[in-house]
This record gives C-alpha cells, sequence and structure tokens, in this order.
C-alpha cells in the first residue's frame, strides 16, 4: 500500500520498509526497536528514513502514512504544517491532490506557500504576522472567492498581475465554478 501512495506523489522509484530488531530485555515502549527505512533512487540499500530522506520527501513520506493511516484510524483532524517543503511544480500538484482525497475523509488543515496546494482547499485562509517596533500581531481573515484569487495570484508571482491573476483564476476555476 505504502508503494502505490509513494508512487502518487512522484516517488515512483522509492522504497519503504520497516524494519523490526528484537530488544535483548523488554524496555518502556516494548521488546522491538522499530525504525522506517527508505531508499529514493533504484539500486541504492534503504537507510534510516530520519537521516537520508530530504524534507521534500520526509513531507511526502509523512503524507502518505497519513493517507494510509485515514483509512483505519479515527483521528478526525489531520494538520499539516508546510507539507509542500522541498516540493514544487508537477509534485506539488500531485501532493496537493492526494491532500484533496485525504479530505474526503478528514478533516485537513494545511499550512503551505504554494498555490497549487492552496487552490485545491475548499476553504481558503490567510495567516499575516504583522511587526511592529516592539511586538508582533497575527492577522487571520477566511477569504471571498474574489480575496481568494488574489491570494493565488499573490503567491504564483510575488505580486498581483494581469498574468498571475488569469493563472490563478485557471488553478481556481473549478473550484469557484463549482459554488
Amino acid at each position: 500500500a505504502m508503494a502505490r501512495e509513494l508512487k502518487e506523489v512522484a516517488l515512483e522509484k522509492a522504497v519503504f520498509r520497516i524494519s523490526f530488531k528484537e530488544l535483548k530485555e523488554p524496555q518502556k515502549n516494548g521488546i522491538d526497536d522499530i525504525e522506517f527505512e527508505f531508499s529514493a533512487n533504484p539500486g541504492e540499500p534503504t537507510r534510516p528514513m530520519a537521516k537520508i530522506a530530504s524534507g521534500g520527501e520526509l513531507s511526502r513520506l509523512m503524507l502518505c502514512l497519513k493517507v494510509l493511516l485515514a483509512e483505519v484510524d479515527r483521528i478526525p483532524v489531520l494538520i499539516f504544517d508546510e507539507v509542500d517543503a522541498g516540493i514544487g511544480g508537477q509534485v506539488a500538484e500531485r501532493v496537493a491532490q492526494r491532500l484533496k482525497k485525504l479530505s474526503g475523509q478528514r478533516q485537513v488543515l494545511c499550512i503551505t506557500h504554494l498555490p497549487q496546494i492552496a487552490s485545491k482547499a475548499d476553504h481558503h485562509i490567510k495567516v499575516e504576522k504583522i511587526q511592529k517596533k516592539d511586538s508582533v500581531s497575527v492577522k487571520v481573515k477566511t477569504l471571498s472567492d474574489e480575496e481568494r484569487q488574489q491570494e493565488i495570484a499573490r503567491m504564483l508571482s510575488g505580486k498581483i498581475t494581469d498574468a498571475s491573476l488569469r493563472h490563478a483564476k485557471e488553478l481556481l476555476g473549478e473550484k469557484i465554478a463549482d459554488r
């Protein structure tokens, strides 16, 4: 199942294994030492995931695990904080599709800086940090369809232009049309 999910997030050649090593004596967490192992490249041996996976690979691995676990656990809300770290382009689109699928089974909150991911959401909340001389505050706002299109345009190019608005509208097209 994990191999199938890895293909969905552009890790077609990756290998994921779980290694179980029996300890000599029981510990407070049990008698087994369990480690996730990973290899992103064909022909490379699996190694401890925490030591060799890049930030983008870790993000995608965790998303795959959450998609699989959502089928059997009862956790109603999943929060992804920058699951898009280290990815972009077509990979971001594929991650966005997996998050969208997961949102059909669970409430998904996703903090993202990528328009491909933000555009797949049912709702868009903008969180803005405002720094003053001696303090910091946070502004939180639920965006309307028009504000959302402008924010996606800003995410695409750093500023709102005719071209970025057209691209944002294209990314959001199906979402806005469905409302």
